[in-house]
């Protein structure tokens, strides 16, 4: 795992850049795509709404490639809930196994439930490393 500070947008096209997201949906199937790199996800795929929401009823709420470079990473249960230390830690083998079964060679990923759910780095980087090697690039926003 390599920590590094930027914008996560500079990898689109370049890398998997993944998407910390919850499992809920609003009443016409569409995913809460509510704050952080979630929310800026749909400047660049305006149906990733739909596309999540569809994913998430078939198959729950779990790590998904949801197609244009772009991977989902649950650290919620619901858009209401704070980040599951638990659901991080299944959401960072998930996302490791998925990397292995695509072939993906870097992934970038926010630091999972540190933004707007409060989650200290501190706490959260130990889970991580544990399943993410140094195809994984875990990134802070520049300041």
């Amino acid at each position: 795992m390599v920590e590094l500070t930027g914008n996560i947008w500079d990898y689109w096209g370049k890398a998997i850049i993944v998407v910390t997201t919850n499992g809920s949906l609003t009443r016409d199937g569409r995913a809460i795509l509510g704050r952080g790199v979630a929310r800026q996800a749909l400047e660049y795929c305006p149906d990733l709404a739909y596309r999540l929401g569809m994913l998430l009823k078939a198959h729950g709420n779990h790590v998904t490639d949801l197609g244009n470079n772009l991977a989902s990473f649950p650290v919620e249960e619901t858009a209401w809930s704070l980040p599951d230390m638990q659901l991080i830690v299944r959401s960072a083998l998930e996302l490791r196994q998925l990397a292995d079964s695509k072939g993906w060679r870097q992934v970038v990923v926010p630091r999972p439930g540190c933004g707007g759910g409060g989650l200290q780095w501190q706490d959260v980087e130990p889970l991580l490393s544990k399943y993410f090697d140094d195809r994984f690039l875990v990134i802070t926003a520049a300041q």
